[in-house]
């Protein structure tokens, strides 16, 4: 039984932008109302996610602002934060929010400026995306979050025998299907050889493995089942998954597992009485190649040890029996952190729908977000079906 459906659905291009977050912003949002048919005084709420906006531009105190510019000033609005999770989580909180009563209709969605239009340069935004680590014992090593995810990637191929040229299909898979998405940050092919010809950021992941700093935004109109059949094309949210996992990253049992990953998915499959093998596609997290196939295990669409064969035989492929990241994934579509989150639900509804174009998964009925947050210590799995 749906927890909840999505109504409206709207995002900004990814990239980069000079426009402020709220306006980014207000950008996805009316895109969503119009996608909805409905206008500020059809929302009971604004859920609203930027995580590093404080740091980055000394600018807090969102969601208030972010209202004014759409003209939601006067209902509950909260800004949320939880990593690179961060807009996953008040989605979460925006499905509860109706499914319990406690509002009807929620606009829910994220911002976020990672490019040097905030006046930073690479350097000091990969120390401000650090902060999401642990702060005692990851961030005085040095440690950022290349290196955090090289060290679970290295692992995964110690167990698996994961290889290089393996992490580079995933990178030229994201980027071809990025050139079919109008929103992608990246829209150029690229080749196995080009990625592996790129300078090393952290072994063994190089340039091409790692996904850019985006600046946009994402929004989505979520409605209580009983008020979705009032819309056009309502998109039902059947399960919504949320775990944690140990920090730091040394204390992780069985680190290249992204235990919140599974724990997560697990939750979402029993809400809504599916499995892995019922999904028609995926959006998972892939900041770094070596990211998207260990989740491409921990949702259970390969086996352990599986994610990288799959991956170079085009299993994860648009045309493949199991297809990952159509959107492009974070590595082509981009990662403005805030954004993400919601963004994979904007591409789950336009997938449902059938309005995804040419890089539409034939016959999508049931699909998969996977949004995680810091050193895989926070993950959000959501399962979306077409309306029954």
């Amino acid at each position: 039984m749906p927890r909840a459906s999505v109504v409206g659905a709207g995002m900004t291009k990814f990239g980069v932008h000079d426009s402020t977050l709220s306006e980014l912003f207000a950008g996805a949002a009316l895109s969503a109302f119009d996608d909805a048919g409905v206008g500020p005084d059809d929302v009971d709420a604004l859920y609203f996610g930027n995580a590093m906006g404080g740091q980055t531009e000394n600018d807090t105190h969102l969601a208030p602002k972010a209202a004014s510019r759409i003209g939601l000033a006067g209902v509950p609005c909260q800004r949320y934060e939880d990593a690179c999770a961060t807009s996953a989580n008040a989605f979460k909180n925006a499905v509860h929010a109706v499914e319990t009563g406690v509002h009807d209709t929620v606009l829910v969605g994220g911002a976020e400026r990672c490019t040097p239009v905030t006046g930073l340069g690479t350097d000091e935004m990969t120390r401000i995306f650090a902060s999401a680590s642990d702060r005692h014992y990851e961030q005085p090593t040095g440690l950022t979050f290349p290196g955090v995810f090289a060290l679970l990637t290295k692992r995964h191929m110690h167990e698996y025998g994961t290889t290089e040229e393996q992490l580079a299909h995933v990178a030229v898979k994201n980027h071809a299907n990025g050139q079919f998405n109008p929103n992608a940050h990246f829209g150029k092919e690229t080749t196995v050889e080009e990625v592996l010809e790129t300078p090393v950021i952290a072994d063994p992941f190089r340039l091409m493995d790692c996904c850019p700093f985006s600046d946009g935004a994402s929004a989505v109109v979520v409605t209580s089942t009983d008020r979705a059949d009032s819309f056009d094309a309502p998109v039902d949210v059947s399960g919504v998954g949320h775990a944690t996992d140990v920090v730091p990253l040394g204390a992780k049992p069985v680190p290249h597992h992204t235990q919140a990953a599974r724990d997560a998915a697990a939750q979402a499959y029993d809400q809504s009485g599916t499995t892995a093998d019922e999904m028609d596609l995926a959006e998972v997290h892939d900041c770094f190649t070596g990211a998207e196939i260990m989740a491409s295990e921990a949702i259970g669409f390969f086996e352990d040890g599986e994610g990288g064969p799959a991956a170079e035989a085009g299993r994860s492929a648009l045309d493949g029996d199991r297809p990952i990241n159509p959107s492009g994934g974070l590595k082509a579509k981009g990662h403005p952190i805030g954004a993400t989150g919601t963004a994979q639900i904007v591409e789950l509804t336009e997938q449902l729908r059938g309005d995804a174009e040419d890089r539409q998964i034939s016959g999508a009925e049931k699909a998969l977000a996977h949004n995680l947050g810091g050193d895989a210590a926070t993950t959000v799995v959501t399962v979306m079906e077409v309306r029954g």
